[in-house]
């Protein structure tokens, strides 16, 4: 995996069709997750991301599941991404999701949609227009928002446990060694995932800054 480049008017990532059909897998499962409807395969092809999704059916599987859309999610997945209005309001958040919810769920799937299409596509090569490198951006982030709650991040400190763990789980795994440590396989390979879409995102907002840059000299 090779971060996001500029050429020209467009972001480019390089990625494997491994590393392809992961990340098209969980945004699909987060779109999933906002709307109900999986996105469907692309025409004449069963399995779009083939047996790289393995062992991990579980983990994706965990994702699913979705509440009425007028009430406050239970799924603290879902939460991230859909907050309330109101911490201390009900009824006010209550009432602000029924007039909102409908049009940014719309939203965010449709971004997620765009970016699944872009990565189900032939070749190692994830170009993104500038245009729409913000957007991008942001499905991204509803991306990580699900797996932080997954992963139970909520604060920094998590985080960088999480890092720690992640270090020590490949050490040991490397030495065989992870059976006596107790490493969760699942966690390990979310938290890996969820690093990997940070280093994306954030090498894909700097060739956003770059482009504004350059247009403004």
């Amino acid at each position: 995996m090779r971060a996001f480049e500029t050429r020209g008017a467009v972001a480019v990532a390089t990625l494997d069709d491994e590393e392809r059909a992961v990340i098209a897998r969980i945004v699909a499962d987060v779109g999933q997750l906002l709307d109900g409807d999986a996105f469907a395969a692309p025409a004449g092809d069963d399995d779009p991301e083939g047996s790289a999704r393995g062992e991990a059916d579980d983990v994706f599987r965990s994702l699913a599941g979705l509440q009425e859309p007028l009430a406050e999610p239970s799924d603290p997945a879902v939460r991230r991404v859909l907050p309330s209005a109101s911490r201390d309001d009900r009824e006010v958040a209550d009432e602000f999701r029924r007039l909102t919810e409908g049009d940014l769920r719309t939203l965010k799937v449709d971004r997620l949609r765009t970016m699944w299409e872009q990565l189900s596509e032939d070749g190692d090569e994830w170009e993104v227009s500038l245009d729409e490198a913000l957007a991008t951006a942001s499905a991204l982030t509803d991306v990580r928002l699900v797996l932080a709650a997954r992963l139970g991040l909520e604060t920094d400190d998590d985080a960088e446990r999480l890092h720690a763990e992640i270090d020590l789980a490949t050490h040991a795994m490397d030495t065989d060694a992870h059976e006596d440590l107790g490493v969760d396989p699942e966690r390990v390979w979310l938290g890996m995932l969820y690093q990997a879409l940070t280093w994306l995102q954030e090498s894909l907002l700097q060739c956003l800054m770059t482009g504004e840059e350059e247009q403004d000299v």
